[in-house]
């Protein structure tokens, strides 16, 4: 009877702490919602930004008369930026970091459309973007966002602070030009699939699995039934079939890559990227902004989305699976760091 109530009391405790973690998750979520609740198109002037950053270390460092100098200074220009446009080109900047199903889409199509409504003469758009790829109609769809850009003549610049891999570069690849930071990691333009199969273990319960189909090929692979080597080879067709169109992708986009040698699902650091020819420029987002500061008129525009709770309990999910992709990413990095 003292072990009947010590295991009850193990598998209550478990269930407590299931239960808690639910909680846990769904109330992160809510708050997370009430948080964002605005849903719309935000825009921000990037260069008031900046110099509002300098202004307060510089308040911190001058003397009083010298920040009494600068504010009436700063005051003046601000008057006379206020009742006329500077008339300098201008740079749209847009953030996307990537998820597996690339969910970040629903936001790019709508900052991306604005843009192009007011684009004129002399205006770029300045893509920062993060992702790691994933899910391959999901990541065809954003780069797609990019093309529109591309195709309206518009030039489109990719900055590549960490990643730029497999449906990421997918994007990547659309750019006039792509910056990267020295250290990112681009290219693996390859495809994937891993599927588990449980077949074996059905057997050893003694549970039969049925499927019926309609058509030759419309189920393949399967994560239950048992294989053949038919089924693999039809699943490494279609694999290579998709390979091929993100090549084509790619190509169009930059022909002067060599494609035999970066199109073998292999990824690279910055500088390696660089002489491959899988980015123009090793570069920082922050120093290529700061520099285009000085020379035009930066807008940061970003397409807020307010979730429902149930979209945001998932992504919470997704964000966490993303978290052990990057972490596969970061041990590979450290395994080739100098011990």
């Amino acid at each position: 009877m003292a072990e009947f109530f010590a295991d009850y009391g193990l598998f209550l405790l478990k269930a407590i702490t299931i239960v808690l973690a639910i909680l846990a998750v769904i109330g992160a979520a809510a708050a997370a919602q009430k948080k964002a609740a605005h849903e719309g198109l935000e825009v921000e002037n990037l260069n008031k930004k900046y110099r509002k950053l300098s202004d307060t270390l510089l308040h911190a460092v001058s003397s009083r008369d010298e920040r009494k100098k600068a504010a009436k200074a700063r005051k003046k220009e601000d008057k006379a930026s206020d009742k006329a446009p500077s008339g300098r080109p201008r740079s749209f900047v847009i953030d996307f970091k990537g998820d597996l199903k690339a969910s970040a889409v629903t936001s790019l199509r709508e900052e991306v459309s604005a843009i192009l409504d007011v684009a004129r003469d002399g205006d770029e758009v300045i893509l920062r973007l993060e992702n790691h790829g994933g899910i391959v109609h999901e990541h065809g769809l954003a780069a797609s966002q990019l093309v529109r850009i591309r195709d309206r003549d518009v030039p489109l610049v990719v900055c590549v602070d960490k990643v730029a891999a497999s449906g990421g570069y997918l994007m990547a690849c659309v750019a006039s030009r792509v910056c990267a930071a020295p250290f990112a990691i681009l290219g693996s333009i390859g495809v994937l699939a891993q599927i588990p199969n449980f077949n074996r273990m059905l057997d050893n319960k003694g549970v039969d699995f049925e499927q019926v189909t309609a058509g030759e090929y419309k189920r393949t692979v399967t994560m239950f039934g048992r294989n053949t080597d038919e089924d693999r080879a039809k699943l490494k067709e279609e694999l290579e079939d998709v390979h091929l169109l993100f090549k084509d992708a790619v190509a169009k986009y930059r022909p002067d890559l060599d494609l035999d040698k970066v199109a073998t699902g292999e990824h690279w650091y910055g500088t390696r990227a660089l002489e491959l020819g899988l980015a123009d420029e090793l570069r920082t987002s922050d120093e290529l902004l700061a520099e285009k500061a000085r020379e035009r008129d930066l807008y940061f525009v970003s397409y807020k989305i307010k979730p429902t709770l149930q979209k945001r309990v998932i992504a919470n999910v997704e964000n966490a699976l993303e978290r052990a992709d990057a972490a596969g990413w970061r041990r590979k990095f450290e395994s080739r760091l100098p011990r």
